[in-house]
């Protein structure tokens, strides 16, 4: 079993994560894959991915950093640094864009994120790495920036979309570029999230198995029945058995066909 997104470089995790990482590996998970959302958070990735045989790194700026930094300074630059500073890194992410209100941090400028997006995008194909995406109600945008930027992506995986969500019809536009799609703990929750209309377990049923990567996004999402509490990279396995259940099929099969996947993506 593959966790390919996690952050245990979050300070949620800052006491324990020798611990963590363990448990995970006692409970059946193989790889664990911690994703940077901004520059300091992506070198803590590289920090613990060195630490450990089976974990790695993906490195970049999130959307919700898009308005902490400025375009014109040296962070592209100082990206580019630490994803060349490991052969550990597989990836640039979570990149992308969110349209979504956060309490915290609003939304960020659309304008913004979709010139930090494309440079990112520009970047990965300079260093012929896979994309790892974020996207929150931006599906349209998403797609229309990838397609415009066609020729940067990796072929035949230019990479995944990380926590899945969106309509059939964006899916379909996703699985055209040759997206792969990552499920998490939310499957496993009732009802629709906020603005969304087609519910997880539907596109669980509509994205093939060799499209489909497991993820924990911890410590957010946690699935049942331990929601409420901090996520683990562990719990990757319970996303693995609900996609089972979800497609009525072996969790060995589930276990054997995602892990290919990732292998594929992040040549592993």
């Amino acid at each position: 079993m593959i966790d390919v997104h996690c952050h245990l470089n979050f300070k949620a995790f800052a006491k324990d994560y020798d611990e963590v990482v363990k448990r995970a590996f006692e409970a059946g998970v193989t790889t664990i894959i911690n994703v940077g959302t901004k520059l300091d958070s992506s070198q803590k990735a590289i920090e613990l991915a060195e630490k450990y045989d089976k974990l790695y790194a993906i490195v970049g700026v999130h959307p919700h950093h898009a308005d902490k930094i400025e375009l014109g300074d040296a962070w592209l630059e100082d990206l580019e640094k630490i994803a060349l500073s490991s052969q550990k890194v597989v990836a640039i992410g979570e990149i992308g864009m969110d349209n979504y209100r956060y309490q915290s941090n609003g939304i960020t400028d659309t304008k913004l994120q979709a010139e930090i997006f494309v440079k990112q995008i520009e970047l990965a194909h300079k260093l012929k790495l896979p994309l790892q995406i974020h996207n929150r109600h931006a599906g349209k945008k998403i797609i229309d920036i990838l397609l415009n930027h066609k020729s940067h992506l990796l072929n035949p995986y230019p990479g995944m979309f990380h926590c899945f969500s969106g309509s059939i019809e964006f899916t379909k536009k996703v699985l055209d570029l040759g997206f792969f799609v990552g499920f998490d703990g939310n499957i496993t929750y009732k009802g629709l999230a906020p603005g969304e209309d087609t519910s997880l377990p539907e596109l669980v049923r509509y994205v093939p198995l060799d499209r489909i990567v497991i993820e924990t996004d911890s410590p957010y999402l946690t699935p049942e029945p331990h929601r409420g509490s901090r996520n683990e990279p562990q719990y990757a396995i319970l996303v693995a058995q609900e996609i089972a259940k979800i497609k009525g099929i072996s969790f060995e099969k589930v276990e054997a066909q995602t892990a290919k996947n990732t292998e594929a993506i992040f040549r592993l």
